[in-house]
């Protein structure tokens, strides 16, 4: 069953549409933040849109793959962000359902969408190669966003949890510590004999 798998997310074509799914994704999701960037300095704008920043790390990840090329960091920040945010959004969409007792089909979608971001990440660490340096720059990326969204206040905008931030602000840095731990456990720990997705 595992070497099924492990052959279906090596296919081509498979690789082919994974990366178009994810590349309109991606663009959907800087779409879906265009409120909240054009009222954003520009100093931070590269720090506002986390999933879809997420979301384009992995699909950079697949064309390289695609292209019989790989590029490591973008490997660790992609299984590293993809998890996190992943788990974030879905959470945050879920506290947003606790405060107010009902969510949109849209709240419904994002938690699936995401939800498959964290999934896809952790399904293709067998094939990663990034070494331990590669994760701590990819580490180093992910706290550094959290310190630009939680003390310069540039986090992605639930308005209805917005009495909660502090709090949502601390869960978020442990998320992001999991995050980097599950990326050294399943990215470098476990993977001593990678997939030969790339030559």
């Amino acid at each position: 069953m595992r070497e099924f798998v492990y052959a279906w997310l090596s296919n081509r074509l498979f690789l082919w549409l994974l990366f178009l799914v994810n590349l309109a994704g991606t663009i959907y999701g800087f779409y879906w933040y265009k409120s909240q960037l054009v009222q954003t300095e520009p100093i931070f704008l590269i720090f506002v849109p986390d999933s879809p920043t997420a979301s384009l790390f992995f699909t950079i990840v697949i064309f390289m793959y695609l292209m019989g090329k790989r590029w490591r960091l973008m490997e660790a920040l992609a299984i590293v962000t993809l998890f996190k945010y992943g788990i974030w959004a879905i959470v945050m969409n879920l506290l947003t359902w606790m405060v107010t007792g009902t969510l949109s089909w849209v709240g419904w979608m994002l938690i699936a969408s995401h939800g498959a971001m964290a999934i896809q990440g952790l399904l293709y660490a067998p094939f990663y190669r990034f070494k331990m340096r590669h994760l701590v720059l990819a580490a180093i990326w992910t706290l550094h966003n959290d310190v630009i969204d939680y003390v310069f206040m540039q986090y992605p905008v639930y308005a209805q949890l917005e009495d909660s931030i502090r709090q949502i602000g601390y869960f978020t840095f442990w998320l992001s510590i999991a995050s980097i731990g599950i990326a050294y456990w399943y990215g470098i720990r476990q993977n001593r004999s990678v997939r030969d997705l790339v030559n």
